[in-house]
């Protein structure tokens, strides 16, 4: 960002700014819980199949950073994935010595009903916004986004 342009941002708009996002997350949530309740995977698992379905294999280690547990905890997670048959290990090919998750196909198939659930209820909240509106929208947040995750210990390997 330009000098320039910080200084036009007020700071009761960037308040405004943050609390709304905040809300949107937490609608964005709250819907997202709603919709989990109609499939056989809990909250967490959920965010480890949007990982490994967006990103690819990744070991418990990877995953493990990506989702702000301990390794501990997402091992017991990936244990409880693996016997609903949502993820399997595998060896990496490359160096035998390391192991990493793989997304099943009955893995991939319920991340995918779950996000076009998800996609279905946005679409619905969009439907009185103009083209013109939901193409800014979609930008601003884009443009939001690349700046955010600069900082973002997360997604820095991607």
């Amino acid at each position: 960002m330009t000098e320039q342009r910080n200084e036009t941002i007020d700071r009761n708009q960037v308040g405004s700014i943050e609390r709304t996002l905040r809300m949107v997350a937490d609608i964005v949530k709250q819907k997202g819980r709603e919709i989990l309740n109609e499939f056989p995977i809990t909250p967490p698992q959920f965010v480890a199949l949007q990982w490994l379905h967006e990103y690819g294999d990744m070991t418990i280690g990877e995953l493990s950073a990506k989702m702000y547990l301990a390794y501990s905890t997402t091992t017991d997670l990936i244990d409880r994935m693996e016997k609903n048959d949502l993820v399997e290990r595998v060896k990496d090919e490359n160096d035998r010595r390391v192991v990493r998750i793989h997304l099943q196909d009955k893995g991939t198939t319920i991340i995918r009903e779950v996000i076009n659930q998800r996609e279905a209820y946005l679409q619905d909240v969009l439907e009185n916004f103009s083209k013109d509106e939901v193409d800014f929208l979609e930008n601003s947040l884009s443009q939001l986004f690349e700046e955010m995750k600069r900082d973002a210990e997360t997604w820095k390997s991607f």
